[in-house]
């Protein structure tokens, strides 16, 4: 399991391995440590959407490194920057999964970031582990947005709830906790609106549906994982803050990951949001979600 995790993770990061961190592996090559290379690192990093920020601190902390450990060719140098991305990415806390008779789980992020497939990828891999899954099509504001996760709730092979369009996604919340328990299910995940993270509305109604779920189910919801585009780089982290700010979220689902040369912005998440990657998109079909394992994301970086 543990390999192919790995190995999953190593191809999904074929274009950001191939559009940049090759380049940083060549640039910290064999040649000696000049001003110039701290330049063209610090270019190289910025260019994968590690951030400036987070690129700022990795490139002082390995002049610091440099300078403590007397390092003077580039390889040793290589060697210490996957020692300091590894170490941007924390062991996250234990999924708040599993424990309960019922596990609520919403998803959150904005339309277009691969919400959908993501959570019928999601519902697809817990059915496979046993679970008894209900989805709950809470993103009532977009008659698509239903019919879309009706069609995915098919494919994955998980009954779904939904409301009429226009309708109240509290209750839709409520309805699909109900309908849980009388079917005898054991997890409910359910799909939000995903309007633009601006819209006050918007972040109104993921409130309103947080409470739905807690007054229904004790410790509801159990984790609420936020989907983001890797394509979209730094702009997702925009749309992180803002969904921070609605809703306590737990956890990243990074979707698209294989689609885009902007890998480098997990480092960006962990240090800047503090958020935990949960999982990362590495296709289009239902299996193409791979649990989040750092140690083998910064292997595959360098390939």
């Amino acid at each position: 399991m543990a390999i192919r995790i790995a190995q999953s993770i190593k191809d999904s990061l074929t274009r950001t391995r191939n559009a940049v961190f090759s380049r940083i592996a060549g640039l910290l090559g064999a040649s000696e440590v000049t001003g110039a290379t701290w330049d063209e690192l610090e270019e190289l990093l910025i260019q994968a959407d590690v951030g400036v920020e987070t690129t700022l601190h990795l490139v002082e902390r390995l002049r610091q490194r440099a300078s403590d450990e007397a390092i003077l060719q580039a390889d040793a140098l290589q060697t210490a920057l996957r020692e300091e991305l590894r170490a941007l990415l924390p062991d996250p806390p234990p999924f708040n999964l599993g424990g309960h008779p019922l596990d609520v789980v919403l998803i959150v992020g904005v339309n277009g970031s691969g919400k959908t497939t993501s959570i019928a990828k999601l519902a697809h891999r817990y059915r496979q582990q046993g679970r008894r899954v209900l989805l709950a099509a809470a993103d009532t504001f977009r008659a698509a947005a239903m019919d879309q996760l009706k069609i995915w709730a098919g494919r994955a092979g998980v009954n779904i709830v939904t409301g009429p369009e226009g309708g109240d996604p509290g209750a839709v919340i409520f309805d699909s906790l109900q309908a849980a328990r009388s079917r005898g299910m054991d997890m409910v995940i359910a799909d939000t609106a995903g309007r633009l993270h601006t819209q006050y509305n918007l972040m109104a109604e993921l409130r309103k549906v947080r409470k739905v779920a807690a007054k229904n189910v004790a410790g509801a919801p159990h984790e609420t994982l936020l989907v983001l585009d890797a394509t979209t780089g730094q702009n997702a982290l925009s749309q992180a803050r803002h969904f921070q700010e609605a809703v306590e979220v737990t956890g990243v689902v990074l979707a698209k990951l294989d689609g885009t040369a902007r890998g480098g912005m997990v480092f960006a998440i962990a240090r800047e949001l503090g958020l935990p990657v949960r999982f990362v998109g590495t296709g289009e079909k239902l299996e193409d979600l791979t649990p989040f394992d750092a140690d083998a994301f910064v292997e595959g970086l360098f390939g």
